[in-house]
């Protein structure tokens, strides 16, 4: 039995997932936590948030997401990916920095207006 502190809501509910029951999820205040608490434990998944170089820009940094979630264990793999990344103004929020980074099936993304 594993316990899972539930992100999909602001409640936060304690999980207990029972991986020898086949991951049944008890402690979920709503339906969103037995959904939540069996990937976790099954294919656990991560948005990733950083930030890449910008050139021409007011800062020198810009901040960058994944645009969907990617496995827990590439996260190392995808940051790294993003050192090489040097974006130049003007940058608009949405625009695709890489995509399909590190065979995952998410683009990392802009998250804010630069120039």
């Amino acid at each position: 039995m594993k316990e899972v502190i539930c992100t999909c809501c602001p409640q936060g509910c304690h999980l207990q997932v029972d991986e020898a029951n086949d991951y049944k999820v008890t402690g979920n205040g709503c339906p969103n936590g037995i959904a939540y608490g069996k990937e976790e434990l099954t294919h656990p998944t991560r948005i990733i948030t950083s930030t890449v170089r910008a050139e021409g820009c007011l800062h020198s940094r810009c901040p960058v997401k994944t645009s969907k979630p990617v496995p827990k264990g590439q996260m190392a793999e995808v940051v790294a990916a993003l050192d090489s990344v040097v974006l130049h103004a003007p940058i608009h929020v949405g625009d695709v920095v890489l995509t399909d980074v590190c065979g995952t099936g998410a683009d990392i993304v802009t998250c804010r207006d630069m120039a």
